[in-house]
């Protein structure tokens, strides 16, 4: 079995697309395996047993981390997560741990489910986009309901179990001009870790090539500057946003731990619920599938050269403009998913989102030099 030469983060999609909602801004609700209208309504428990098997032959790390997404899991029902940790125990090596995380939408989350996660250390991100209105907006049942009242309601079961949840919040043309209503809701319920998504939704068609519920690359900027400012004014050491968390890492030479960031990618690939391997959560189609873990092991996937060939895209394709950008080490052009727009030269490839970030970065930047100068006068020999 070929071990990874690098830590990577499988999502790992056991239930496929499936979901109980149909957000509007969903990309994945009708992607899936290749000839899905054949594929089982969850991932077998012989599949399931060998996934688990060759994520922990494969993974270089002491922790091996198991990334359950969707779709949504939790329709796959508890009982279905019991089974995968009780694989995971007989499986695990000796002097080695497992961590698992699960993004979910919380709505069918009950005392049951809350129990579970918190007594096995679950990690759990939740879709939560703001106030019921902004929340509204996208985040609907099947039938065109609301979701706000279910999906607070699962976050208060992981809160009172003590899971420790991150909340997704996708920023869109509904609320990206309120940057201080929505950051002061999630911190008024108790939020400690944020995440901040960009809606981005091509459409080449349109005059300005993105869908109108799309953000502003200028608004985006604004959004995350307002919202540094409200942190770092009350909230520091209370609560963490995973951008601010990612600038300050350049202080300290860190590698980014979201892959949007990284010079290069593709240390998170998809593994669906038949087996078939992605290079990424955003390119699940025929150009991107490089293979079935059930005829090619995970780790030989992982290094082989399509998907090697795929993460270096990201940094050969780069601008020219953004090779010489001050805010290069914080941004590395975000996502290659992103990268439509035109540098001021004419040149392809830049991110549609590079204004908004440049104006962020160059904001927090101030902030970022001061904790490492802080950091290096208290502790000058130690290694972060």
């Amino acid at each position: 079995m070929t071990v990874a030469s690098r830590g990577f983060q499988v999502f790992v999609k056991p239930a496929g697309a499936a979901c109980n909602l149909s957000c509007r801004y969903c990309y994945y609700l009708e992607k899936g395996p290749l000839g899905s209208d054949a594929a089982p309504p969850r991932m077998p428990e012989d599949l399931l047993e060998e996934y688990i098997a060759q994520h922990i032959a494969a993974s270089p790390d002491e922790i091996i981390r198991f990334s359950w997404h969707g779709g949504e899991p939790t329709v796959l029902g508890v009982d279905y997560f019991r089974l995968i940790v009780e694989i995971q125990r007989r499986l695990c090596p000796p002097g080695r741990s497992i961590a698992n995380g699960m993004q979910t939408n919380g709505t069918l989350l009950d005392e049951d489910w809350g129990r579970f996660l918190g007594a096995e250390g679950f990690a759990v991100g939740l879709s939560l986009d703001g106030p019921r209105a902004f929340h509204d907006r996208h985040r609907l049942t099947r039938n065109g309901r609301s979701t706000f009242d279910l999906t607070m309601r699962g976050y208060e079961i992981l809160q009172r179990h003590g899971v420790p949840t991150d909340i997704l919040c996708v920023v869109s043309a509904a609320n990206v001009r309120r940057p201080a209503e929505v950051y002061g809701f999630f911190r008024d319920n108790g939020a400690s870790y944020l995440t901040f998504l960009p809606l981005v939704e091509r459409r080449p068609e349109s005059p300005a090539g993105i869908s109108p519920e799309s953000v502003p690359s200028e608004a985006w900027g604004d959004f995350l500057c307002a919202v540094f400012d409200e942190w770092v004014s009350h909230d520091i050491g209370q609560v963490k946003v995973q951008i601010i968390e990612e600038a300050v890492r350049t202080a300290f030479g860190q590698e980014h731990s979201l892959c949007i960031f990284r010079p290069v990618c593709g240390d998170i690939p998809v593994v669906e619920l038949n087996g078939d391997f992605f290079s990424c959560d955003h390119y699940v189609d025929t150009e991107h599938f490089l293979g079935n873990i059930r005829e090619a092991p995970l780790g030989a996937l992982l290094e082989s050269p399509a998907q090697r060939a795929f993460g270096l895209a990201k940094l050969d394709k780069l601008p020219r403009v953004c090779r010489s950008c001050d805010v290069l080490a914080m941004c590395n052009g975000e996502c290659p998913k992103n990268r439509f727009a035109r540098a001021p030269d004419g040149e392809p490839g830049l991110n549609y989102l590079c204004a908004g970030y440049k104006k962020f970065f160059r904001q927090v930047r101030p902030f970022v030099d001061t904790v490492a100068a802080v950091w290096g006068r208290q502790k000058p020999d130690a290694k972060v």
